[in-house]
């Protein structure tokens, strides 16, 4: 990671004085590659982590999976997801794994608890075990299993890069960001699937393709379609409570879909006819480069990206008040300080 590649994104204030700067960089693309707006250097390569899923279920799709499997749209949309590990996602996840005829031992993302916090208490209160199906990457590994069942592929160590799931999820992944297989950079997920690194503009590139992919051959383009419409239908799928993705694609009411990846990274696709009667799909990927582990600055840039466009409305604004720039508070509810967007997006 090169420091030269990023540009303060998020100022945060404690009283008068600037305490902290989030920095990064943002990509803005329309579906025939065209960047449109940038900030910061969009030809750093950076690891898109779960921003990913959308395009790693996609060959899936497009072989004709969920009709094969009768998979419906929510867990469609969880195959997508990097969801809270509520009741309702592992038990949506193990759905699916009945239907494709494995369990969730077949997995091999590892255990982790729930992000959801009071499902997360619950289960430490009561004793429950950890499981792999609360794994906020289950949806995407029982998709690689899925692939795997529907091509009569071996299941075994599903997630080796060489293992013809994944082969065929780097050739799609190649040719939505229109990179060249052997200019992706590798690298391994925190679930233990590959993950790509490409260039920032290629990632908003792929996620415009996702929003308009007229462009594509038609078995694709009709994957891609219901894949938005999966996660645009199912927000509560995609992550959870009080979770950026899901909020703002429930505000936005169809018109786009967001997709988070660890280490500040970010994906929101934005359908055509969003900003205006006739106005192009838009791909946007950013990064926070200190990662963003407290998650403030993440959803303060996507919400500002998002008014700066004009995807979103002055109501619909007000619905994301808890993510726009707002006052700082300390653990007894005092207010200490305010955390602002400090960037402008460039035309290019």
């Amino acid at each position: 990671m090169e420091t030269q590649n990023y540009l303060p994104l998020v100022n945060v204030f404690r009283g008068p004085v600037l305490e902290c700067i989030h920095y990064g960089a943002i990509a803005v693309c329309e579906p025939s590659g065209r960047l449109v707006f940038s900030y910061g250097n969009v030809d750093g390569s950076m690891y898109l982590r779960s921003t990913a899923k959308p395009i790693q279920v996609l060959p899936f799709v497009e072989m004709g999976g969920v009709e094969h499997f009768g998979l419906t749209e929510r867990e469609l949309a969880i195959l997508c997801a990097s969801h809270s590990g509520t009741d309702e996602h592992a038990e949506t996840v193990a759905g699916i794994q009945r239907k494709i005829g494995v369990t969730e031992k077949d997995l091999m993302c590892g255990v982790h608890p729930p992000y959801h916090e009071p499902t997360a208490a619950r289960m430490k209160a009561n004793h429950e075990p950890l499981s792999e199906n609360r794994h906020n990457c289950s949806g995407k590994h029982t998709g690689m299993l899925a692939q795997a069942m529907l091509r009569g592929v071996s299941t075994d160590n599903y997630i080796d890069p060489n293992h013809p799931v994944q082969q065929l999820i780097i050739k799609t992944f190649s040719e939505m960001t229109g990179s060249p297989v052997d200019e992706i950079k590798l690298g391994v997920d925190g679930c233990s699937a590959p993950v790509f690194a490409v260039p920032l503009w290629r990632s908003a590139y792929a996620m415009a393709r996702l929003a308009d992919p007229s462009g594509l051959p038609e078995a694709r383009a009709n994957a891609c379609r219901k894949i938005f419409h999966a996660m645009a239908a199912n927000p509560d799928m995609v992550a959870g409570p009080d979770r950026f993705d899901t909020l703002v694609m429930q505000v936005a009411g169809g018109k786009l879909i967001a997709k988070a990846g660890a280490e500040g990274f970010q994906g929101i696709a934005v359908l055509p006819g969003a900003l205006w009667s006739g106005s192009p799909a838009l791909g946007i990927a950013y990064k926070i480069s200190d990662g963003d582990h407290g998650q403030r600055a993440r959803p303060t840039v996507g919400t500002e990206i998002l008014r700066q466009l004009g995807v979103l409305d002055d109501i619909e604004l007000k619905q994301m008040a808890a993510y726009d720039a707002r006052p700082q508070y300390n653990w007894r509810k005092v207010e200490v300080g305010r955390i602002e967007p400090a960037f402008l997006l460039q035309q290019c």
